[in-house]
């Protein structure tokens, strides 16, 4: 589709919610219709013309109150276009004109203020949700009751809000292989006798992990958060000599921010294929008392397409290793769109998973993210049957409320299947306390390793007000030969 507008600081905004009604529009290189925008100080207008018609499909003019700033303009334009294009395709977005990728932080932020308040903070969030941005009533719903959820989570967990309290990410970049979605750091481990890139990419962690212990340790710490990659992909050896450190340097002589001294300690054991037992043991060993075991479907077929060399059997045996190892807090990964995958095939890996009673569900909706092979070869799978819907996302619910697990953290990406979201189930007391800090943005993250991101919260009278970010670069060789330089970045923001 051929966007004309006249204001070019809102074509990404316009642009998302095109994609989101039309997502065959983003591979089109021979669209017939152009979308034309035209906002200027009161007023907007917007249509749509079908060039095979020759006519106008739709159009739609908004006037713009006084004093309005530039968000609540951007919103009114969104809204405009938003309408304009569900007339000409018939259908409405479950999130509305919402692009974002925190909607329930909306709702958060008017409960917070709205506590004191004996108008009703809830039904205040809820309208604004479906007043402002077009939510549907679920939508709206299942913010404002993940919004309750998270208040309360974050504040025991993190001490009633402390300023001072952070997290730790640690990324490692390693994975059995690279899946078909993936667009994160991940790389094979070299099997190439003498080859010494793991060792080298440890000792540049181990690095990484002395600016912790040499700056943070006074800071109450509330969570650690091993991702990658694949984290179980380093051998038994190579975690301890990794989990040793970080135990010795940086956990040991930290102080807790949760109340009773309890830190969340997370291990991302995603993909089957590379948990054993000894690894497992490891982890127990040095505290770890939160994985994840994500097969992301049970059909076995879908596994090899997308490129996860491991079967339904690898699955349920990592899944029966990590309980007999004592972790009593499991989380386990779908992820609803997946090419091929039908209504019949999700119920079967639902019922599956319910059998194995996790502890946490996350239910991922595909998003085709720029970087991956997903998107990059994407003429090779476009002819595949790839749908998420309400139906689909209702169905998880449905699965997770017989598992006794209600919803407790959601993001959103661009270009999710369906105009979905992501969302997070547990059963209470279980819920990822390092998930609802980083998406809700309400304490510093300190990432270290390859591609992992660092953010620090800025305050204003207790209230979040921005955050301000750095990356270490992406390359695994690059981050070890300029660790001294990474360990700058976050120092300049950190100290």
């Amino acid at each position: 589709m051929k966007i004309n507008i006249n204001d070019e600081s809102f074509l990404y905004d316009v642009q998302g919610l095109l994609y989101a009604f039309l997502p065959e529009e983003r591979k089109e290189e021979d669209s017939r219709l152009s979308l034309f925008v035209k906002a200027k100080e009161r007023s907007i207008e917007v249509s749509l013309l079908n060039e095979d018609l020759k006519d106008e499909a739709s159009a739609v003019k908004a006037s713009v109150p006084e004093g309005v700033d530039r968000p609540e303009y951007k919103n009114y334009l969104k809204r405009a276009v938003y309408n304009v294009l569900s007339e000409y395709t018939k259908k409405e977005l479950p999130w509305g004109t919402l692009s974002g990728i925190r909607p329930v932080k909306i709702a958060r932020k008017i409960l917070e203020k709205g506590k004191n308040r004996e108008s009703g903070p809830e039904k205040e969030a809820t309208e604004y949700m479906k007043s402002v941005y077009l939510c549907s009533d679920r939508k709206a719903d299942l913010s404002v009751s993940i919004a309750k959820k998270e208040i309360e989570i974050l504040d025991i967990a993190t001490g009633g809000r402390n300023e001072k309290a952070y997290s730790l990410y640690i990324g490692i970049p390693f994975c059995p292989s690279t899946c078909l979605y993936c667009s994160f750091p991940s790389y094979p481990i070299p099997q190439k006798e003498g080859n010494t890139l793991v060792k080298d990419y440890i000792t540049a962690l181990k690095s990484d992990i002395d600016l912790v212990s040499e700056n943070m340790t006074d800071r109450p710490l509330t969570s650690v958060y091993f991702g990658g990659g694949t984290p179980t992909s380093l051998s038994a050896e190579e975690l301890k000599e990794l989990l040793s450190y970080l135990e010795e340097k940086v956990l040991s002589r930290s102080k807790r921010s949760h109340k009773e001294g309890f830190l969340e300690y997370t291990v991302e054991a995603g993909r089957p294929d590379s948990i054993t037992k000894d690894k497992l043991s490891v982890l127990k060993e040095y505290g770890v008392n939160r994985i994840s075991v994500n097969p992301q479907t049970l059909k076995e077929d879908t596994l090899r397409l997308i490129g996860r060399h491991h079967t339904n059997e690898d699955f349920y045996r990592a899944f029966s290793l990590a309980r007999e190892a004592g972790f009593e807090a499991i989380n386990t990964d779908i992820i609803l769109g997946l090419p091929g995958e039908t209504l019949e095939d999700l119920l079967n890996t639902l019922n599956e998973i319910e059998r194995l009673k996790p502890d946490n569900l996350t239910v991922h909706s595909l998003a085709i993210k720029r970087s991956a092979r997903l998107n990059i070869d994407f003429d090779k799978y476009k002819s595949s049957y790839m749908e998420n819907s309400e139906l689909h996302m209702e169905k998880a619910h449905d699965s997770a409320k017989r598992l006794g697990m209600e919803p407790y953290y959601l993001y959103r990406q661009q270009n999710m299947a369906g105009n979905l979201e992501n969302i997070g189930f547990s059963v209470p007391g279980k819920e990822c306390i390092y998930n609802c800090a980083i998406i809700e943005e309400v304490q510093d993250i300190v990432a270290l390793g390859a591609g992992a991101a660092c953010k620090k919260i800025v305050f204003k009278d207790g209230e979040a007000i921005k955050t301000e970010r750095c990356e270490n670069v992406k390359d695994v060789d690059v981050y070890i030969e300029r660790i001294s330089e990474m360990k700058k970045r976050k120092s300049m923001l950190f100290l």
